[in-house]
């Protein structure tokens, strides 16, 4: 049914790395999750009233919420897709992010909620009514509920939506609670046994478990992620496709918001080549970046000695000591200034973030190293960290 909704609302349905057709996935799933959450709440309220039992009545308001859920994922698709304006020049992406930390917000709420109406049941227990509507009703709850899982799984997957994701985590775990519930009013009618309440606090604790590892996912990119290790690969290939360009480091991805990303990174170039060739092959780098990616890209020209036998010499050499210290250290922009009894060593490092040495810890370490290798040679070393 979804792919010929979106084939009929969604026009040019299969680019799915268009903003616009990104935000009409996410609005027709929120219309989706709308309509199909109303029915089921309705139906489960019935079969909670017509049963008496408070896990089958909890399990319909948690639907409720769920729609909620869904009128707060269309909202932040809708917002997300507003233009950038003097206050937001990077434009309104994360309101996507935004939303989906409030589905993962109500995820929890519920289980919480779920968990306190459990304790209840189990303090002061009721029977349980056997009855074929309100089991019938939860089968087709669990089948409804397992096709939203699905679809809402493929969309997060077509467009690397967030958002998209904690909601599918949202449909899975209101899979298995439905499950649950129906099983504990299948026993409870056939056995007399009054597992009602303490049924609905294991699927309070599924439900909770699920929120948090949601809201988890959902904080990360608004935090600050490293980028996406596949887009790091495509950023390498496109610009060392250019010949002008020898290397590149200090590659940078600010997101803003799927389809707001901004791009920027060091290009080493042949430093003897004419400037105005070079600047020309970075312009067409950053086109190439900008149509391919969908971003905003920024390249920096870094100039390098190239063909100097004892630049490249020292270098390797110290490339392979100072890994010593943390195989994952690597060195860029390295230069000698002076010569004879005087030498400065001039160059970047790239430290891991979990290295066990502070900064000037380490750059003191490779200080060290460095007298060892050539007692008459200074350093200046810029500290980096990677961003990928």
């Amino acid at each position: 049914m979804l792919t010929l909704l979106s084939n009929l609302f969604i026009k040019n349905s299969k680019e799915y790395g268009n903003p616009d057709v990104r935000r009409s996935y996410g609005m027709l799933s929120g219309v989706m999750g709308i309509v199909l959450n109303l029915l089921l709440f309705i139906g489960k309220y019935v079969a909670g009233v017509i049963s008496g039992s408070i896990a089958i009545t909890a399990d319909a308001f948690n639907n409720l919420s769920d729609s909620g859920s869904s009128l707060i994922t269309l909202l932040g698709f809708k917002m997300s897709g507003a233009k950038p304006d003097a206050d937001h020049p990077f434009g309104h992406g994360r309101w996507e992010y935004l939303s989906g930390l409030a589905v993962s917000a109500l995820i929890i709420v519920m289980g919480i909620e779920l968990i306190i109406s459990s304790v209840r049941k189990i303090i002061s227990p009721a029977e349980v009514a056997f009855s074929k509507v309100a089991i019938t009703i939860l089968a087709i709850s669990i089948l409804v509920k397992l096709y939203m899982y699905l679809y809402n799984r493929r969309i997060a997957k077509k467009i690397n939506s967030a958002t998209m994701q904690a909601t599918a985590a949202d449909s899975l775990s209101d899979v298995v609670l439905t499950l649950v519930v129906l099983i504990s009013v299948i026993v409870a009618g056939l056995t007399q046994l009054k597992i009602d309440g303490y049924c609905g606090f294991a699927v309070g604790l599924f439900i909770l478990y699920s929120g948090i590892q949601s809201i988890k996912e959902t904080l990360s990119p608004l935090l600050g992620r490293p980028a996406d290790p596949e887009l790091v690969k495509q950023i390498e290939e496109i610009v060392l496709s250019h010949g002008e360009i020898l290397a590149i480091h200090d590659l940078i991805v600010h997101d803003y918001g799927p389809g707001h990303l901004i791009i920027s990174l060091h290009g080493e170039v042949d430093g003897s080549k004419n400037i105005y060739v070079l600047h020309e092959a970075i312009d067409h780098i950053e086109k190439e970046l900008d149509e391919k990616l969908g971003c905003l890209s920024c390249v920096h020209m870094d100039p390098v000695v190239v063909g100097d036998k004892k630049t490249n010499q020292m270098l390797t050499i110290l490339s392979h000591e100072i890994q010593t210290i943390d195989s994952r250290i690597t060195i860029h922009d390295f230069r000698i200034v002076g010569c004879g009894s005087y030498l400065n060593l001039i160059f970047d490092t790239v430290l891991p973030f979990d290295l066990k040495m502070n900064d000037d810890e380490a750059r003191q370490t490779i200080d060290d190293l460095v007298k060892v290798l050539w007692p008459n040679a200074n350093t200046v070393i810029t500290i980096d960290k990677s961003y990928t």
